[in-house]
C-alpha cells in the first residue's frame, strides 16, 4: 500500500543522474545543478490521491493523482509530461510518457529508507 511510503524523505546519494539528464536533453547548466541539489521528498495521501512533494533550493514541485489514473505533469526540467502512479507489489511506480518517450520512477524501501530507481 501507499502508506508504507507516506512520509518525509531526504536523497542521501544519486547513480548516473547526469546520464539520465543528457539523455533526456537536459542542458549543462541545469543538470550541473541538478547534480548538486538534494530534495527531500514528502509523499503523502489526500483522500484516495498520491500527493508527492518534491523540495529543493532549485525548486519545489507537487503532483497528486489517483492510483492508475493519469494526469498532466510539468517537470523540474520543464518537461510537459502525462504521468500515472501504480502499486507494483510494495513498489510505488510512476511512469511519465511524453513525446514517444517514457521513464518510469520505481519507489521501494529497503531497510527503513527510500529507494528510487529509474527507468
Amino acid at each position: 500500500m501507499v502508506d508504507a511510503f507516506c512520509a518525509t524523505w531526504k536523497l542521501v546519494d544519486s547513480q548516473n543522474f547526469d546520464d539520465y539528464m543528457k539523455a533526456l536533453g537536459v542542458g549543462f547548466a541545469t543538470r550541473q545543478v541538478g547534480n548538486v541539489t538534494k530534495p527531500t521528498v514528502e509523499i503523502s495521501q489526500d483522500g484516495d490521491k498520491v500527493v508527492v512533494k518534491t523540495l529543493s533550493t532549485f525548486r519545489n514541485t507537487e503532483i497528486s493523482s489517483k492510483l492508475g489514473e493519469e494526469f498532466d505533469e510539468t517537470t523540474p526540467d520543464d518537461r510537459h509530461v502525462k504521468s500515472t502512479f501504480t502499486m507494483d507489489g510494495d513498489n510505488l511506480v510512476q511512469v511519465q510518457k511524453w513525446d514517444g518517450k517514457e521513464t518510469t520512477f520505481v519507489r521501494e524501501i529497503k531497510d527503513g529508507k527510500m529507494v528510487m530507481t529509474l527507468y
